[in-house]
């Protein structure tokens, strides 16, 4: 799920503020803390290879984020893609990869247990 910035409804406006929101964009039930992150990934970069091995070879994290500047498309699990640009809001559940159209910079919110068994599996894969 994404959703460009002038999409999100505006719940406030006065001079000099707007203040927009969107409701239930995604869901935490079951989640602990949560991590602050943010990603700066080339274009080209595909991280599915990366991620043979984790269930269903996929990342199985949920994340919350905005694409600062960029292209990712973003592959579920059933085969479905979307695109998200900058600019977008955007809600990924577990069970996707992510490759890297034009350059990218992402902040995300993830659920730390869970995105950081995926980033210790990537430092593996990656020799690191």
């Amino acid at each position: 799920m994404h959703i460009a910035r002038n999409d999100v409804p505006t719940k406030i406006k006065i001079p000099g503020a707007t203040a927009r929101q969107i409701l239930d964009f995604g869901d935490a039930t079951g989640y602990g803390k949560i991590a602050g992150e943010y990603f700066s990934l080339g274009a080209g970069t595909d991280i599915a290879p990366l991620l043979k091995g984790l269930e269903d070879d996929l990342c199985q994290s949920p994340h919350w984020g905005y694409l600062m500047q960029g292209e990712v498309t973003v592959t579920y699990k059933d085969g479905t893609e979307e695109t998200v640009a900058g600019g977008d809001l955007f809600y990924w559940p577990p069970g996707h990869t992510v490759r890297v159209g034009k350059d990218a910079e992402i902040i995300l919110f993830s659920p730390q247990v869970e995105h950081c068994a995926v980033v210790h599996h990537l430092q593996k894969q990656l020799g690191s």
